[in-house]
């Protein structure tokens, strides 16, 4: 099995340096290219059993270095292979994947939510090869692609970049912290924030309660304009200090919101299923920001809820 690209559309959304705190304003000649040097995405080993059902198996953890928000998966008909001593082996069964999810730059994961509305799981990135043999020099190379900056619903598809990811298999990684790998400056905000959304309404974040395995999270816009707007930010998902990514990926144009009507405001929640021994949660925030279908995230400390 190959874990390909989401069937959705994907999320594409770009690096905000914001400050820490309080008004948040996106602006209007920010470009759609990161601002950080694009190495793709790395990944390590954490994780290696010969002893495996299905043969040989790789456990992953994969972290973003294309220097903006990203996603990646691996392509249809990808090559994932295993080199050691005795040869080369075709991996057959590879899931390796953001699930869809823009992850911020630096940040890292080992784990993603997938499956159906009504029927999720959590999917542990890894790699089974079957029959092969581990050796001190053996390395794992699997050809992904990714995107990176903003989500523009209209561009879909037209900045995807192919590259390949080479896993020493040498060592194992065994005391790797999540989900941030490598610290971007300005890139984190705290929760009471104010943004600045498409038709320059306000978005505040409200409050967040964690009940029975579940984060609910309440919303208010206010709408200085003269026309009814409706802003989308989808239902986001979160990762934890267990580098997992809680809530499964759906474009967030899909997800209704109400509408805030002229010189008003309004209110709704959204909601994701987290275990409630999940801590030290970021939220992965999209926004609608500019114009309809275009999306801005931000990274949301959350991590004392």
């Amino acid at each position: 099995m190959i874990l390909k690209r989401a069937t959705t559309p994907v999320l594409i959304l770009h690096l905000l340096a914001a400050c820490a705190c309080g008004y948040i304003v996106l602006p209007e000649d920010v470009s759609d290219d990161g601002g950080g040097q694009d190495m793709g995405w790395s990944g390590v080993a954490t994780m290696i059993d010969d002893s495996a059902e299905g043969g040989l198996r790789i456990d992953l953890t994969i972290q973003n270095d294309t220097g903006d928000w990203s996603a990646m998966w691996v392509r249809e008909g990808a090559d994932a292979v295993m080199r050691s001593d005795s040869g080369t082996t075709d991996c057959e069964t590879v899931v390796v994947s953001s699930g869809g999810h823009r992850l911020a730059p630096g940040f890292r994961m080992r784990g993603v939510t997938m499956g159906t509305a009504s029927e999720t799981e959590i999917d542990m990135l890894h790699v089974l090869c079957g029959d092969a043999e581990i050796s001190a020099e053996s390395t794992l190379s699997i050809d992904y692609t990714y995107v990176r900056g903003r989500y523009n619903y209209y561009e879909e598809g037209d900045n995807d970049l192919d590259a390949t990811m080479v896993v020493e298999l040498g060592e194992v990684a065994s005391s790797l912290t999540y989900p941030i790998g490598e610290a971007v400056e300005d890139l984190i905000i705290t929760p009471n924030f104010e943004i600045t959304a498409m038709n320059d309404v306000l978005i505040k974040l409200i409050g967040i309660e964690r009940t029975a395995g579940v984060l609910q999270c309440e919303w208010h816009t206010f709408n200085p304009g003269e026309y009814t707007t409706y802003v989308h930010i989808g239902e986001p998902p979160v990762i934890g200090a267990d580098g997992i990514i809680y809530g499964r990926y759906q474009t967030p144009d899909l997800v209704s919101v109400p509408v805030t009507p002229a010189g008003g405001e309004t209110e709704w929640t959204t909601e994701v299923d987290v275990p409630a021994d999940a801590t030290g949660l970021y939220m992965l925030l999209s926004v609608e920001t500019g114009k309809q279908r275009l999306y801005q995230n931000y990274a949301v400390d959350i991590t004392n809820e």
